[in-house]
């Protein structure tokens, strides 16, 4: 009877259909060797200004007790300088560097990504069990897909996997725009862009504080155990499942 009521089955990535080392092997390494030369070359680019003038904000907003050590990312209308950019990848790296789940950093990795997904550099690395849970998943209702990693990233890493392209089972991308994965605000706000009421929400993560947060907002929950992830010493009530198989 709960298999049907659902009808959005939300995933995380990391951890959950990708492996923890795809974004810590792959996808940051990339990041990191790229941004300077990105910034250059796309400074111009609307979506990118956008991107640098969020991350300004961010960076004025750092609470962080090493960010006096950081250089100031002050936007101004002119920065198709060398010093703001070299500014802005500094406190970039500083944030990746602390796996920091900044919005403007992830939408900035995202455009950077499309270039190495795009020339075949970078391909979106799945569980093997991922491709067929998403068509059982879509033939029964909806997934989505519920990252830290932006939109636009997660895009890619479906259009360019490993096992080809299954943007068309994906219904919804959601980011940390939508809010903060571990509140339970964000969780209702989901469903509610899904048109479905949170019972009717299965949310699957390997992060036992973001499943806490979904099943404070009335979400269905599942707790995802993979090879490469870390060990799970208090699943906080969660079921626990180590692959997708003969999941409904």
């Amino acid at each position: 009877m709960i298999a049907q009521r659902r009808r959005v089955y939300l995933l995380d990535v990391e951890g959950t259909i990708a492996p923890i080392s795809l974004v810590s092997e792959q996808l940051f390494p990339y990041a990191r060797r790229h941004f300077p030369n990105f910034l250059m070359q796309n400074i111009d680019d609307p979506a990118v200004r956008a991107d640098l003038r969020m991350l300004s904000v961010e960076n004025c907003a750092e609470t962080d007790a090493a960010a006096p050590r950081m250089p100031n990312v002050v936007w101004t209308d002119y920065v198709d300088g060398p010093l703001f950019r070299d500014h802005a990848s500094i406190y970039a790296l500083w944030l990746m560097d602390r796996d920091r789940k900044s919005t403007a950093l992830k939408s900035l990795q995202g455009k950077i990504w499309k270039a190495g997904f795009e020339s075949g550099e970078l391909k979106g690395t799945l569980f093997a069990d991922v491709p067929a849970a998403l068509e059982r998943w879509a033939a029964r209702g909806r997934v989505a897909i519920y990252s830290s990693g932006s939109v636009e990233a997660q895009q890619l890493l479906f259009r360019h996997s490993v096992f080809g392209d299954l943007t068309g089972l994906i219904a919804g991308h959601f980011d940390t725009r939508t809010g903060a994965k571990m509140e339970s605000a964000s969780y209702a706000a989901i469903a509610a862009a899904m048109s479905a009421a949170p019972e009717e929400l299965l949310f699957l993560s390997d992060v036992g504080r973001e499943l806490d947060a979904a099943r404070e907002a009335g979400c269905e929950t599942r707790l995802v155990t993979r090879e490469g992830n870390a060990p799970v010493e208090d699943p906080h009530g969660h079921r626990i499942i180590d692959s997708f198989e003969g999941l409904l």
